[in-house]
């Protein structure tokens, strides 16, 4: 059996184990040796991480052999074989994905995209990680806090009047600069659909901050994308 020196190293995020999930796919839940190419590159990838420049430097980090370990894992928690010592993050994405392999795929392709778009740029703490994981999170809330973006959809929404699209809030009584401070941009495209496109307003919805905070805390608990008629039905009474 493999062994890895990696004790001390980080816990496994939501995009690793997403990323692993996806190879574990690629090889039909089969356990390659960790020699293997699709093996070398994944350990590559996950060391090319935004958040983790100084701890890559450690030869022992996401190596290989640790990559062997998490597809085993993995397989443990798909399968009931193996090795019983699995992570609650292990657990967690099987119960969320394991039935999704096709929507898996395409978030690691945006993941691995996400990487190379934020290359060596410090990604900040994140609050709510929506179930994509951290890099597409923090490319998504880049997106909605451009300000081109919202003034881009302000602009649009100014003769009709501002009104969020969820909660139907609108505060006509105040004066403008007031109106607009209670609104912000909603991208409604899935985060492993968005890839680098240019944002269209069809793309946007105006939220109320209260409904826009919402929408993504009601994302993260249930771990997959939510659309306006959805989150109005929770959000909205009656």
């Amino acid at each position: 059996m493999a062994v890895t020196q990696g004790h001390g190293n980080p816990r496994w995020t939501r995009d690793e184990t997403l990323l692993a999930l996806a190879l574990y796919f690629d090889v039909d839940g089969k356990v390659p040796s960790p020699r293997a190419p699709e093996v070398k590159a994944l350990s590559e990838i996950l060391r090319s991480l935004p958040y983790y420049a100084e701890v890559a430097k450690q030869p022992t980090f996401r190596n290989p052999d640790g990559v062997g370990f998490k597809l085993m894992n993995i397989r443990q928690v798909a399968t009931g074989k193996g090795l019983g010592n699995v992570s609650s993050m292990d657990r967690q994405i099987w119960a969320e994905y394991g039935a999704r392999k096709d929507e898996v795929h395409q978030i690691a392709k945006a993941i691995k995209a996400g990487i190379a778009t934020v290359g060596s740029e410090q990604i900040p703490e994140i609050e709510q990680e929506l179930p994509e994981g951290r890099v597409l999170t923090a490319i998504h809330i880049r997106r909605e806090r451009n300000p081109k973006v919202r003034k881009m959809l302000l602009d649009d929404r100014r003769v009709a009047g501002f009104r969020c699209d969820i909660c139907d809030l609108a505060r006509p009584d105040l004066e403008e600069p007031l109106q607009e401070a209670i609104f912000e941009a909603h991208h409604l495209v899935p985060l492993a659909d968005a890839g680098e496109r240019k944002t269209k307003l069809a793309d946007l919805a105006l939220l109320c901050a209260c409904c826009h905070r919402l929408i993504h805390r009601a994302m993260v608990a249930k771990a997959r994308w939510m659309g306006l008629d959805e989150a109005r039905a929770l959000i909205v009474p009656g």
